[in-house]
């Protein structure tokens, strides 16, 4: 009897067993890239939305955060917020795992640290130079304010008090802030027309508005706080639309009297323009 058929599977051939190993061998470095970008500290700072309960109208720390001597001031209700963000510090670690998982959340932003802190700088230098940004800040803010308002900075002494936040970001709410306590809307009552206005905006002392960062943050803190007006950069509508919360109204400012305007419009209920 003939013997029975008998059948074996066929060997890899030698162009597919090297082909396999040339992916095994490339995949694994790969593989250690990543297991060690996950522990390696990333040059990233992870911000999130921060306080708004700074009320350029009012107080803070029982002192009056704008002072005017020289010139007879007016009564104001409603309010004027500066907004924040909260941003990792400049000696925090940040691991692959955070910049993930902060990338897909709407309430945290993933920054480039050089665009929030300057490099090569110890804690102490960057705190000096936010301190100093504020300071400028305040001063080109009263300067566009009594500009705005014909006032002789001779006569006129505005001194504002706001130590604790660092940068040049409530510069256009210092100023408005000016203008409300020295002439309101203009016509007898409050600029604010009683809301909770909140904003930001870097200011000039020729009154022109520019750029900040974290808008989408500071929309986000504004709104949790209770504001029903933004006031935002123009150049930054995208932004600030882009997580715009329900119930915040963004309106656009370019320089000093068209927040002005807009605030004036909105007391009476006038046209406002809108991003």
């Amino acid at each position: 009897m003939p013997a029975a058929a008998t059948s074996s599977a066929p060997s890899a051939s030698p162009a597919k067993t090297a082909r396999t190993r040339t992916l095994a061998l490339c995949a694994a470095p790969v593989v250690a890239l990543f297991a060690v970008a996950a522990l390696v500290p990333l040059p990233f700072v992870i911000a999130q939305p921060g306080s708004t309960t700074a009320n350029v109208l009012g107080e803070h720390k029982n002192k009056p955060v704008i002072t005017i001597t020289g010139a007879k001031t007016r009564g104001t209700s409603g309010q004027l917020r500066m907004t924040t963000i909260e941003a990792t510090g400049p000696d925090t670690d940040i691991s692959l795992k955070t910049v993930i998982s902060s990338w897909f959340r709407t309430d945290r932003a993933v920054m480039p640290y050089g665009s929030v802190y300057p490099a090569g700088q110890s804690d102490e230098e960057i705190e000096r130079h936010n301190v100093a940004e504020m300071k400028k800040s305040q001063d080109s803010a009263a300067q566009a304010a009594l500009a705005y308002l014909h006032r002789s900075p001779k006569d006129v002494k505005v001194e504002l008090s706001l130590a604790d936040v660092g940068g040049p970001s409530a510069g256009l709410l210092f100023a408005l802030g000016v203008v409300d306590k020295l002439d309101g809307d203009g016509r007898g009552g409050d600029l604010t027309g009683g809301r909770t206005i909140a904003g930001t905006g870097t200011i000039e002392p020729d009154g022109t508005v520019g750029a900040v960062g974290g808008v989408s943050l500071k929309t986000q803190a504004a709104r949790r706080d209770g504001a029903t007006v933004f006031l935002v950069p123009k150049g930054e509508c995208s932004e600030a639309q882009a997580e715009l919360p329900k119930g915040l109204q963004l309106v656009p400012v370019t320089e000093l009297k068209d927040a002005v305007i807009s605030l004036r419009a909105l007391a009476s209920g006038g046209r406002v323009p809108t991003c």
